[in-house]
């Protein structure tokens, strides 16, 4: 992902097999009980209220990006059953564990941090996928190319990104330490310009 550019790009655009209404199962690290990211949430969000084409992310729906499963009315409900349960034995044997967020990065589609250190969510989605491999035949999703990152803002035009930039170094505070005791999946839409979802299992750490 281009970090640092130009001109900002429209996020909301339909992906393939997106549309109004559609439903798509994935598990994910929120955010719900960690103080800490919410204050410096929203420490960013208000220094970008100011700035054009962007749509600043309420604490409810920050979240690292994990896993994907698939749209819910492709899905067999015995089959994601069984894969929720392999996913738990698995999670149960990986520590909780801190991630630091810090500075911003602007992206053409979204203002995000990089979490840190990123081998511990990798090593969750390892297992995710491990769980997903012994009930499917294929594992959706690329294996390589994983970057564990929150948003705070998604772009929702084009335009220049120096406003943006500006707004990013106005900011004075201290980095958010998360700490992650669990795994979510969850039942995602992105009907209203977000991201929202409704919890379907919560899977603890070790």
């Amino acid at each position: 992902m281009t970090t640092d550019p130009e001109r900002m790009a429209d996020h909301w655009w339909w992906r393939p097999g997106w549309k109004p209404g559609t439903r798509f199962l994935t598990f994910h690290l929120t955010f719900q009980s960690n103080p800490e990211v919410h204050r410096l949430a929203a420490d960013y969000r208000h220094a970008l209220a100011s700035v054009d084409g962007l749509d600043l992310i309420p604490d409810a729906w920050l979240h690292l990006t994990t896993q994907g499963l698939g749209f819910v009315e492709e899905l067999a409900a015995e089959e994601v059953e069984a894969i929720v349960e392999a996913a738990g034995e698995r999670m149960a044997r990986i520590p909780a564990f801190e991630l630091t967020l810090d500075r911003p990065e602007i992206t053409p589609e979204a203002i995000r941090w990089e979490a840190a250190p990123s081998a511990p969510p990798a090593a969750v989605r390892r297992a995710l996928r491990g769980a997903i491999a012994s009930v499917w035949d294929t594992v959706p999703e690329a294996e390589d190319g994983f970057a564990p990152h929150v948003s705070i803002a998604y772009s929702n035009s084009t335009g220049p990104a120096a406003p943006v930039r500006a707004a990013l170094d106005s900011v004075r505070s201290q980095p958010a330490v998360a700490y992650i005791r669990s795994v979510d999946l969850i039942e995602l839409n992105r009907d209203h310009q977000m991201y929202q979802w409704e919890t379907r299992a919560q899977l603890p750490l070790g």
